[in-house]
């Protein structure tokens, strides 16, 4: 019989915590499991603010792969590369079975995106192992604090035993009949909270997260969050130039002309959801894309990146194509309504250089509508 979540946000939260620091882990998957429902919840964010009230394996699968493809690159230190050990023993599973399918493609720094339309199917066999180490390992014992079970999150139909069902879990991943259950369902009102949590709960995951990647590795904890989490802006640099055309050279902003010194921007800011999609990505000039660092955008600005996307989605998506880059419009809107509609009263959004407006609710709903 499954617990009740704390009504109370904090007192969620708390036990959140608590299930970070004494959660019973050899590898780093409790951060990325968690990390991933909260994305998940994010984007499935529906046009009234409700969050999600469940999530599949596949689409939690999906999202792991997201997380762990950057840590599969070799971090160089003293001329020692490396892909970074994210267990206390051997590799991590994940790690392993994604690396083998980087491995395999002609060019292992591409994005993931790209790897997955040069090999589709060996995407599809990643997906499944991957959701199978998920379905064994940690999505049953997360839950499972100082020995004892603790199902406050969410509940799924399987327990431990699993591994002698793995016949049944194959033939559901091949589309066959199947009694396998495959929804992670949350408990009431945790995908909500787990969406309000987001600006607080992502700093703290990437902290823990880097921390575990520092002691299996004997690394300066200092130097890994950034490779692990940060945005990769080599990349950001070859979509610049059609982005700007679609903006005709002016400052998404502003409105001025853009120079030679225009860079992208993440509407949503990285820190806030680390999303590269292409409905998500601005130009600006460089003035106003310092100033609005990771501030959110005033409703003004929300209102014209709606129209943009919703206007010009046959051109971006046409961009995204073109480039083989991201493209999930319905995520990433998704992900925009979690977070602005549970902005809480007197939050400060970024409208130009130093100058801020207080959240208006009912603006930010028709900006969103």
């Amino acid at each position: 019989m499954s617990t009740r979540p704390p009504h109370d946000l904090i007192a969620f939260a708390e036990r959140l915590m608590s299930l970070l620091d004494q959660g019973q882990f050899v590898a780093t998957y409790k951060y990325a499991v968690l990390l991933g429902l909260m994305d998940l919840c994010l984007e499935a964010t529906d046009r009234h603010g409700q969050a999600p009230q469940s999530v599949t394996t596949r689409e939690l699968a999906r999202k792991v792969i997201e997380l762990y493809w950057p840590h599969t690159q070799d971090f160089d230190r003293d001329s020692a590369a490396r892909v970074l050990r994210q267990n206390s023993g051997r590799q991590a599973r994940i790690l392993s079975d994604i690396g083998a399918f980087r491995g395999r493609l002609p060019d292992p720094s591409v994005t993931l995106d790209r790897a997955r339309l040069f090999d589709s199917a060996g995407y599809g066999r990643l997906l499944d192992d991957v959701e199978w180490t998920l379905i064994l390992m940690p999505l049953p014992r997360l839950q499972v604090v100082g020995g004892l079970s603790d199902p406050f999150v969410y509940d799924i139909a399987w327990d431990l035993g699993i591994e002698r069902r793995r016949a049944d879990v194959r033939r559901y991943q091949r589309g066959e009949a199947s009694d396998f259950d495959n929804l992670i369902r949350f408990l009431p009102g945790v995908g909500d909270h787990l969406v309000r949590l987001n600006g607080l709960l992502r700093p703290l995951i990437y902290r823990g997260w880097a921390a575990m990647v520092a002691r299996f590795n004997g690394l300066p904890e200092s130097e890994l969050e950034s490779f692990l989490f940060g945005i990769d802006r080599t990349a950001l640099a070859s979509v610049r130039p059609a982005l700007t055309d679609l903006q005709h050279d002016q400052c998404f902003y502003c409105g001025a002309r853009l120079g030679p010194a225009a860079e992208v921007d993440h509407f949503i800011p990285w820190a806030r959801r680390p999303d590269n999609g292409i409905h998500n990505l601005v130009v600006a000039d460089r003035r106003c894309n310092w100033a609005k660092r990771d501030f959110l955008a005033a409703p003004g600005h929300v209102a014209n990146w709606m129209e943009r996307n919703r206007g010009r989605t046959a051109e971006l998506d046409t961009v995204a194509s073109q480039l083989r880059w991201e493209s999930h419009l319905e995520r990433t809107l998704g992900a925009a309504r979690g977070i602005y509609f549970r902005l809480g009263e007197g939050t400060r959004l970024w409208l130009a250089k130093d100058e801020f407006l207080k959240v208006d609710a009912a603006q930010v709903q028709a900006a969103l509508a």
